[in-house]
């Protein structure tokens, strides 16, 4: 039975594929006959749009009986007789056109009615109210703007495929109204963060996405080369050596929104390009960061979303301020069962990740083994938010100890649905002990850990120049717009995301 339902199933396909050939013949051979009619609309240059869909609906009392000049693209058509009705979409929405052959003469109706679905067509008319009460334009000149040869996937169905919608993203915008909004939402939520920490004094600034280093963060990065200086570049995993360049400049507070890029795995939350923004805040420190990182994520969502209450794939998460605070160490308790307090020597260290059946657990020092812990059992239960602070010394090479406790670092991390959605750290400026952890990273580089932080001189010789204490912070934007807009997945709010070519 189930063989037999392949064999249909295939069938099914190579019959529609064929249908999808046919069709596209057919609308090659009508630009065909246009060309020869000297009506090619490849030829066609520009159309004065003066009015959109949704302004004409909200405005109806204001612009009925105008005569308004609009484009779109036919997403339906209807035919009764001598006149017909088609819907056109535009970048608001769409708007219901009805078109006479005696209002824009028969020869012209004729030709109208070859158009196809999917075409693109400016018009002239006036705006009315049907009989049944839908706002509409009533047609005096209808002009062929662009002659669609692929046909777009049927009303009914739609382009419900995800991995043909990421691949044809194009047409998935065109066919699915809500991704349209998504993504008019992510360019929403994006001018709140700038305006945002305009408004707190911040400079936007850029700086290089190639580089000689890949430093900022633990991660494995792009490699490509440079022919004329004949030198290996790495894409930027992280912006923030740069940015701390800058304070130590006098730019004061700085902050940058753009593409970084790991050579890491993919799944619902991570693609390879990604979008992240960093600020560094002089005379800033770890408190400075959580209440900008709290405030402006409570306002992307009251501003976009007119709440700070929001929904995320059933789960409702408030993100009013202030967040909720713990520390690593005591997330361990709770989850794990396991006190640090009262452990004291390596062995007992050793014991506790030998039980919990962690890699190289006869190697790990007492941070590693609380870092490893927290996530592989910790995470999972900070929905959040929630800010986690005291990371341990060894898996945070670039913040400043805490001075009430040497092992671990003025540094938090957020949490919202399990994620990570941003890093901070009071910045580490004192340049002996910079120097001193970028060689106990630069040693596991060399033994094989590609993810681990390599040697920074120059970064150094900045710190030696001066840094005054900073705060620093990277928010990953991509997972806060997931969150935001309730998206299932990161290949949900990124435009192109990255895909294995067929």
């Amino acid at each position: 039975m189930s063989e037999e339902r392949d064999i249909g199933r295939v069938d099914q396909e190579i019959e529609q594929e064929m249908e999808l050939s046919e069709q596209r013949r057919i609308r090659r051979e009508k630009l065909e006959k246009l060309i020869e009619m000297d009506r090619n609309p490849f030829l066609v240059e520009t159309w004065n749009v003066t009015h959109h869909s949704e302004n004409i609906k909200n405005q109806f009392d204001e612009v009925e009986g105008l005569e308004v000049s609009m484009a779109g693209r036919i997403m339906a058509k209807r035919q009764m007789g001598k006149a017909s009705f088609i819907d056109i979409q535009d970048k608001q929405g769409k708007i219901q056109v009805y078109i006479r052959a005696d209002a824009i003469t028969p020869e012209e109706y004729e030709v109208f009615l070859t158009y196809d679905l999917g075409d693109i067509v400016g018009f002239v008319g006036k705006v009315f109210r049907t009989k049944h009460g839908e706002i509409s334009i009533k047609a005096s000149q209808l002009v062929l703007l662009c002659k669609s040869l692929q046909p777009l996937p049927d009303k009914w169905h739609g382009l419900k495929d995800t991995d043909m919608r990421y691949r044809q993203r194009y047409v998935d915008l065109i066919v699915n109204p809500d991704v349209r909004k998504t993504f008019i939402l992510r360019t929403k939520l994006i001018k709140v963060i700038r305006d945002f920490l305009e408004g707190r004094g911040f400079l936007e600034v850029d700086t290089p996405i190639l580089t000689t280093i890949a430093g900022g963060a633990n991660a494995r990065p792009f490699t490509t080369h440079h022919n004329t200086l004949d030198i290996d570049l790495k894409l930027r995993i992280s912006n923030e050596l740069y940015l701390k360049r800058l304070i130590v400049g006098g730019l004061d507070r700085v902050y940058e929104m753009g593409h970084m890029f790991r050579n890491e795995g993919m799944d619902r939350n991570h693609n390879p390009e990604f979008t992240s923004m960093e600020l560094y805040q002089a005379y800033g420190n770890m408190e400075d960061m959580m209440d900008i990182t709290e405030n402006l994520i409570a306002t992307m969502a009251k501003e976009v979303l007119g709440t700070m209450v929001i929904e995320y794939q059933g789960k409702t998460f408030d993100l009013t301020p202030p967040w909720k605070r713990m520390t690593m160490q005591d997330a361990v308790k709770e989850w794990v069962g396991v006190d640090f307090d009262l452990i004291q020597t390596d062995e007992e260290v050793r014991a506790v990740a030998k039980k919990h059946k962690l890699e190289d657990w006869d190697k790990m020092s007492r941070g590693n083994v609380i870092a490893e812990l927290f996530e592989e059992y910790c995470e999972e239960h900070l929905d959040g938010p929630i800010f986690i602070t005291g990371h341990p010394v060894e898996v945070s090479p670039l913040a400043k100890r805490d001075p009430k406790d040497p092992r671990i670092t003025r540094r938090f991390e957020a949490y919202i649905n399990t994620w990570e959605v941003a890093n901070a750290f009071s910045e580490l400026n004192d340049p002996i002990d910079q120097y001193n952890r970028f060689k106990e990273q630069q040693a596991q580089l060399e033994t094989g850990d590609e993810e681990a932080h390599p040697m920074d001189e120059d970064f150094v010789n900045a710190l030696e120049v001066g840094l005054p204490p900073t705060g620093g912070l990277g928010i990953g934007i991509d997972r806060v717009i997931i969150l935001l807009t309730n998206s299932p997945s990161i290949r949900d709010i990124i435009l192109f995301p990255t895909m294995k070519p067929l």
